[in-house]
């Protein structure tokens, strides 16, 4: 259980770090096959573009948000995957536009 703990800790912790220290933010929004939508914020990290935010809006118009404040819930989890523009269906958008649904 320490272990889980201590993962948990550390996981927290870096995406804390990511968010508080980020000075570029990318965002981005894709859907699913039940017309439900996902918007990401995400940050370079290595070399990459890593999810620090995550809302999905179901079809049935439920909000889910993860984040290192709420990592995951008996819905989701903030994604540990990075994103790829070149590869995911995702739309680039405003930082505007995810805002207003993450603050709905």
């Amino acid at each position: 259980m320490v272990d889980l703990e201590r993962s948990k800790a550390e996981t927290v912790a870096y995406f804390r770090a990511l968010d508080e220290r980020a000075t570029l933010r990318h965002h981005f929004r894709g859907a699913d096959e039940e017309g439900g939508l996902w918007y990401f914020e995400a940050v370079p990290d290595r070399g990459e573009l890593v999810t620090i935010k995550q809302a999905e809006l179901t079809s049935a118009g439920q909000l889910h948000r993860y984040s290192w404040e709420h990592l995951e819930d008996e819905y989701g989890f903030l994604t540990d995957q990075a994103i790829d523009p070149e590869e995911d269906p995702l739309e680039a958008i405003p930082a505007e536009e995810f805002q207003q649904v993450w603050n709905r």
